[in-house]
């Protein structure tokens, strides 16, 4: 984040008001888990001690009014699409967006039987991080919040956040290839 205290004139920690900003909010990112569908199992036992977010600073909240990530897990219909469009913007800015499973991710297997499904949450909302998977591994998500951090620590508190940036997807790990 900055120079180490050791290094500091006088025990200063010398650093930016962009990085302090950006390290406290990637730090304790509040996520609101909205489940619809098969994905959300994963996302519960994502909560559970052997996987442990609260060590991320990642919590999970039932207000969207108090949370930083909203964590879209399963289909999304095209009627619930104005609720979850709802959600959304009650939220406080900075907000960030994780589409988890392939179904919010690009309609999964669903999308080219039904006339309901919506393509991707990528339609209606600024999704930053996209986890693939039927269901993903809470390893998977653990990932991608890991990543969420990186994106918001590499953030400026000058700049306007926009939503033309390529999209971020989870690292491969050595033993998934």
């Amino acid at each position: 984040m900055g120079e180490s205290l050791d290094n500091g004139p006088g025990g200063v920690v010398l650093t930016s008001v962009d990085a302090l900003v950006n390290w406290s909010r990637g730090q304790s990112l509040w996520a609101f888990p909205m489940g619809t569908a098969c994905c959300a199992m994963e996302l519960i036992a994502a909560s559970f001690s052997k996987f442990d977010f609260d060590r991320l600073g990642t919590f999970p909240r039932p207000d969207p009014r108090h949370t930083d990530v909203m964590i879209l897990a399963g289909t999304i219909t095209e009627k619930m699409k104005p609720a979850v469009r709802r959600l959304y913007d009650q939220m406080p800015d900075p907000k960030w967006v994780i589409a988890m499973g392939n179904c919010t991710v690009s309609g999964g297997i669903f999308y080219y039987d039904t006339y309901s499904v919506v393509r991707g949450a990528d339609e209606f909302l600024p999704v930053d991080i996209y986890i693939s998977g039927c269901p993903p591994r809470p390893e998977s998500l653990q990932d991608g919040i890991v990543q969420l951090r990186e994106l918001v620590k590499a953030e400026s508190l000058s700049k306007k956040r926009t939503y033309d940036r390529p999209a971020t997807l989870p690292r491969e790990r050595d033993e998934d290839r």
